[in-house]
């Protein structure tokens, strides 16, 4: 099970969990109603709805069809269902509840009207309520999560294997994701398509346009799609509404989707999307660093331009490229405590070229993360989707290349210059829920001799419904270049029982990794169990692994029930066990984790965790280590959430000169708190530190304050301001920006980075402690970049 990858100390899982779990916790009155519509018919007849009749005796839809006709108009997106192409076209209702009760009877109704034209798809999602009870707020795009919304899930393809969600809050506002089995929910896709909402009388109405332009599906004369439609409604419980029934106890969501029919005479593709952009931008930096209060050397102003090119051909292959672009981010990353760590961390990947199709190169052992190419002068992705086969490409020329050198106990991470990548997938469906696939990387210093080449092979089998198999093996070589300065500081370091250094001194070798897994996921009880390996001369350096001379095998079992008291949704124990050996055999670690998960009415909940380990690090062993853990979190109210994490127990000094077991708190508090509708504010503390147990001496403490205000003048234009204080580092930040966004890819942004140290704190610097903060950096900048589809 890829989410326990990093299970390697009980400090290094408290972390994991606190960051994916606070992840996870950060997932007008309209005067005609369709009924008043229908009943001047300009609707179809509306069907009797068995919610309507409570005698009338329920039945989930389990894979329904549904057969969609040509609009015989045009249709006009404003919210009103009154344009004569919704006449005749297909209605979806019948739907059942997800959550909090399975393939129940909700207690509102929700229908679908679907149809389509020569070059879009038509949605009408019509969500009857009673309209003083909806959540709805005026929010940048993926940022509605927390409001009612509506939308389809898409399986273009029927082969189970992934699938986009496209929804809409009732102002309009947007919210898309991609499912994968091979990676899961990737909040960071974007597609472009089109919506407009209205809160009625009756509840509230979607019209959606999804241009086929936007989507990738098979060349063939009529399309078969696989579908559901989704509504989610925050109230007790965070209610969730689907046609197609889904029941828990089969491991394939996907499966279980609905089918469409009957759109014939479209095709994928054939589009021509230029995306030029123009940045500029003026840096200032501190004048002299012995005089810190000097004031800014201000810099001349910079800008360039940059062309991304995609061409989407009809057999389903997708082609783009990029000349010149800019990769910087609008927003900084989230900082992550690390004061413990002796593993280089984890950043999401958020460019939206490497974003589309990410899917097609996850795999369980990390053979790409596309941050690796950090810098590129030109960079050119393919991604095909022919039938059930699925191939990939990424090349890039990067002009500063990071290297990631992966050890026993810890990582190396610094950055040279120039490098190639080429990255080649292909990857085959079959049955239902089931591919198998290979992946090559390679990476070449283009101002050194130095390389890294990795094949893989990898696969995934669904059987008996409920159970799965999951492996891949992959081998590597690794031709360092010889270059020591790269390495300096490490470069005395050897690994593989010492026939290596660390050193980059020209060394030549071959490594391998290899995870097996046998899993079953249902209703009520669920398990795991795991077997990892890395050779101490595996490396990717087109991915992301941290670690290796390691063998590993885990188990996670876990139950779910689902009670029908008034106060309680879900509860269900787990226990997560591993342990885990070097290559030469030497026992590394034995970790235990216990932990009870509920999910309360009043969209609340609670998970009191467990964990017992013993680990040999450093050459000590330190045994008998217990932590406690606990996350709450709570949207009990529309306009409130609020959350916290914190966790205590035994830590291992991994930083010191020689490691010390000693006694640590991490905590974390968050909240969103959304006023007017428009206005959001997001603060959050996180504090961690870690003493000594033989003699309570301080080893860390500290910090980080992070807030995050924006305010939405239109589902376009909205300024956001992110303050940041960093305890441990002395350091404060400022990031104001004014954003105009027209849809995902169109954008115009002008804004600033201020940053601030604490000079007070520097012992090198002859000044008084209270000297203060000074200012360090500053930059304002612009990018504009609009997309053209030809």
């Amino acid at each position: 099970m890829k989410g326990w990858a990093g299970r390697t100390s009980a400090v290094t899982v408290v972390l994991l969990f606190a960051s994916a779990t606070c992840q996870r916790a950060r997932a007008q009155a309209q005067d005609d109603n369709p009924i008043q519509q229908q009943a001047r018919g300009t609707l179809p007849a509306l069907a009797p709805l068995a919610g309507d009749n409570p005698k009338v005796e329920f039945a989930p839809l389990i894979q329904p069809s549904l057969h969609v006709m040509r609009a015989v108009g045009e249709i006009k997106l404003d919210g009103e269902l009154d344009d004569p192409g919704w006449r005749g076209a297909a209605r979806a209702d019948g739907f059942s509840t997800n959550f909090p009760e399975e393939m129940g009877r909700p207690e509102v109704e929700s229908e679908v009207l679907v149809t389509y034209d020569e070059d879009n798809l038509y949605l009408a999602f019509i969500a009857h309520d009673d309209p003083s009870s909806i959540r709805a707020s005026l929010r940048d795009r993926d940022e509605m999560w927390s409001d009612d919304y509506f939308g389809i899930l898409l399986d273009t393809y029927g082969d189970a294997s992934w699938a986009v969600y496209l929804f809409a809050n009732p102002y309009g506002v947007q919210g898309d994701t991609r499912f994968a089995v091979t990676s899961g929910e990737d909040s960071s896709y974007d597609l472009l398509y089109y919506t407009e909402g209205k809160i009625t009388d009756t509840g509230y109405v979607i019209e959606m346009r999804v241009p086929f332009a936007s989507l990738r599906f098979p060349d063939s004369e009529e399309q078969e799609w696989r579908a559901t439609f989704w509504r989610t409604r925050p109230r007790g419980s965070r209610e969730q509404h689907t046609w197609a029934a889904i029941s828990r106890d089969n491991s394939c969501f996907l499966c279980q989707y609905g089918t469409l029919t009957g759109i014939h005479g479209v095709q994928p593709g054939g589009a021509l999307e230029l995306l030029p952009t123009i940045v500029a931008s003026q840096s200032s930096s501190i004048s002299d660093p012995d005089d810190p209060f000097g004031g800014l050397n201000n810099d001349g102003l910079e800008g360039a331009p940059g062309l991304g090119m995609r061409y989407s051909f009809p057999v389903g292959l997708t082609t783009d490229l990029a000349l010149n672009p800019d990769f910087s981010q609008i927003e900084s990353d989230a900082t992550q405590i690390d004061a413990n760590s002796t593993f280089a961390l984890f950043y999401p990947e958020r460019r939206p070229l490497f974003q589309e199709g990410a899917d097609v190169f996850s795999t369980s052992v990390d053979q790409v993360y596309t941050r690796s190419i950090n810098n590129p002068q030109v960079v050119g992705k393919a991604i095909g989707r022919m039938n059930r086969t699925t191939v990939g490409y990424i090349g890039g020329l990067d002009e500063t290349s990071p290297i990631l050198i992966p050890l026993e106990e810890r990582s190396y991470l610094n950055q040279t210059g120039k490098s190639v990548s080429n990255i080649v997938r292909a990857q085959q469906s079959f049955l239902e829920d089931s591919y198998a696939g290979v992946l090559f990387t390679d990476r070449r210093f283009v101002d050194h001799s130095g390389s890294n080449t990795s094949f893989g092979v990898d696969g995934q089998m669904r059987f008996l419904e409920r159970y799965r198999f999951e492996w891949q093996v992959v081998g590597t070589h690794s031709q360092e270049p010889d270059d020591p300065l790269l390495t300096e500081g490490v470069n005395d370091l050897e690994f593989d029982d010492g026939n290596h250094t660390v050193a980059y001194d020209g060394e030549s070798f071959f490594g391998n990794a290899m995870y097996a897994s046998v899993g079953r996921d249902a209703r009520t009880w669920s398990f795991d169990f795991d077997y990892w390996h890395y050779s101490p001369t595996f490396r990717v350096d087109n991915g992301f692994e941290t670690r290796n001379d390691m063998r590993r095998v885990s188990m996670y079992q876990g139950l779910s029930f689902w009670p029908s008291a008034s106060w309680i949704d879900q509860v269900g124990p787990g226990v997560f066990g591993q342990m885990a050996w070097n290559w030469s055999g030497e026992k590394k670690s034995d970790y235990v984790q216990l932990w009870l998960n509920a999910q309360l009415t009043g969209q609340t909940s609670l998970e009191p965790a467990f964990e017992i380990e013993n680990e040999r690090f450093g050459g000590i062993d330190f045994t008998g280590m217990t932590n406690l853990r606990l996350f709450a979190n709570s949207n009990f109210s529309e306009p409130v959430r609020l959350g916290f994490f914190v966790a205590y127990g035994d830590r291992i000094a991994r930083n010191l000169e020689t490691p010390e077991l000693g006694t640590g708190t991490d905590a974390e508090v968050f909240g969103t708190f959304n006023l007017f509708g428009r206005f959001l504010l997001q603060p959050s503390v996180q504090y961690s530190d870690l003493y000594t147990q033989a003699d309570h001496t301080e080893v860390f403490k500290g910090f980080v304050f992070r807030t995050r205000a924006s305010l939405q003048f239109s589902r376009e234009l909205f300024v956001r301001l992110i303050v940041q204080w960093d305890d441990f580092s002395g350091q404060l930040s400022f990031e104001p920006l004014l954003t105009y966004r027209l849809n995902p890819f169109s954008v115009f942004y002008i804004g600033a980075t201020s940053g601030y140290s604490d000079f007070g704190r520097r012992d090198d610097l002859d000044l008084p402690a209270e000297a203060g903060l000074a200012q360090t950096s500053r930059q304002f900048f612009l990018k504009f970049q609009y997309l053209l589809r030809l």
